[in-house]
């Protein structure tokens, strides 16, 4: 199995690590990943689109993030969602700057 992988300028080889998943269950709704990526990937949508996923059995009504400090609540409308996942070049610049660590990456395959 081979995976994706990529040149530096300085010609070291790399594996980059692409966005698989996010957590909307923790997603605040910030959006400092839509403006951080360079490829149209993500998509902002109402939280009532994926009240399903917070009534998984994985959720924990009693999670702290919307508690902090930091303006927002439970109660925020939007959350981020996979626009096109097939679009990101695998920059990790997303879950660099995601407060509340919602992103899942991994390396992936070449397809034949």
């Amino acid at each position: 199995m081979t995976m994706i992988t990529g040149l530096t300028r300085g010609g070291e080889e790399y594996t980059p690590a692409f966005v698989t998943d996010i957590n909307q269950a923790h997603c605040i709704g910030c959006g400092r990943c839509f403006k951080v990526c360079p490829r149209e990937v993500f998509d902002l949508i109402e939280r009532e689109e994926v009240e399903e996923l917070l009534a998984d059995d994985d959720y924990d009504d009693d999670d702290d993030y919307g508690d902090d400090d930091d303006g927002f609540s439970d109660d925020t409308a939007m959350v981020m969602s996979l626009k096109d996942a097939m679009d990101c070049i695998g920059c990790g610049s997303c879950a660099r700057i995601c407060p509340k660590k919602c992103f899942t990456h991994e390396p992936q395959t070449i397809a034949v």
